[in-house]
């Protein structure tokens, strides 16, 4: 009986540590980060593979830190939305001292193992936690700019993973921080539009007009557009020693028009499904965006 009781409570603990961390977005997070690192090292023979360990469990704590302190701030108003009040905290299966103490830990943790690889990838880190939890989790329920901030924070991961294997932060860093910038648009928009009733009980402002029209839509394309030229920028010979060969460039380039026809489809249908199976492409498109790019790298 105190063996099952135990079994239950273990495995309690492990799905509330897992939900409070958001483990599934942590970890493609943290692919990220992972991406960054093996595209800032020299070569294979150069990898790392403390530092890789480190840079995983630190990011992870950084992104679940991140998470478990957006879930104790909007405990009530994820009470209301259908997707989120079964979390541990809203629910009542976790207290906000609990959440807090979690939060804290995963923060301490995940700065002190950033900071053992340098001191630059720790500050980014931080970074991203203020800017998720102080400045971007307060504006979602005032203005539709909250997308346009929390981009910061969302597009440091495939950054701090060059900064993490170099020690610098240059026009390299720069460039796939852009990218990844860019690249939250069109997928945060896509979800504020298929949730967009789910979002309106909690007061969430999340499209750029603040509807599901035509605004909303265009902006969507113009952003897919300026991730694929950024997503290209490589192959230009102007960032450093971010490179990529014009065969990987011809590959990005149709992974960028297959994202952009599902952003053209959205203004066209402007219907839930058609926003859901955006945001599923935008997915995959970052994914194999970074594959390519590493691919690319060893293979040439």
């Amino acid at each position: 009986m105190n063996a099952t009781k135990s079994t239950l409570s273990f495995k309690s603990i492990y799905i509330d540590f897992r939900e409070i961390t958001k483990a599934r977005l942590a970890v493609s997070v943290v692919f990220s980060s992972l991406a960054g690192f093996m595209l800032g090292i020299n070569d294979l023979h150069s990898l790392n593979w403390m530092i890789l360990f480190k840079l995983a469990i630190g990011g992870y704590c950084m992104v679940g830190a991140s998470n478990a302190f957006n879930q104790v701030i909007e405990k009530d108003l994820d009470a209301l939305m259908d997707r989120t009040k079964n979390r541990p905290v809203p629910s009542g299966r976790m207290s906000k001292g609990s959440a807090l103490l979690v939060a804290s830990f995963l923060t301490v943790i995940g700065l002190v193992l950033l900071y053992t690889i340098n001191p630059k990838t720790a500050m980014f880190g931080a970074i991203s936690i203020f800017l998720y939890t102080s400045v971007y989790t307060p504006l979602k329920t005032m203005t539709s700019l909250s997308v346009f901030v929390g981009a910061f924070p969302g597009a440091i991961p495939f950054m701090l993973g060059w900064v993490a294997a170099t020690g610098e932060f240059g026009i390299e860093a720069g460039t796939l921080f852009l990218i990844q910038f860019f690249w939250q648009f069109p997928h945060f928009w896509a979800i504020g539009w298929f949730l967009y009733e789910d979002y309106e009980k909690a007061g969430f402002f999340m499209l750029p007009t603040g509807k599901k029209d035509k605004g909303t839509a265009l902006q969507v394309i113009l952003y897919t557009i300026w991730l694929i030229l950024a997503s290209l920028l490589p192959v230009l010979g102007f960032t450093g020693r971010l490179y990529i060969t014009p065969v990987a460039a011809v590959v990005v380039l149709i992974l960028g028009l297959w994202m952009l026809f599902y952003a053209f489809r959205l203004y066209k249908l402007r219907t839930a499904k058609a926003a859901r199976t955006l945001m599923l492409v935008s997915v995959l498109y970052i994914t194999l965006l970074q594959l390519v790019y590493i691919i690319d790298k060893f293979l040439r």
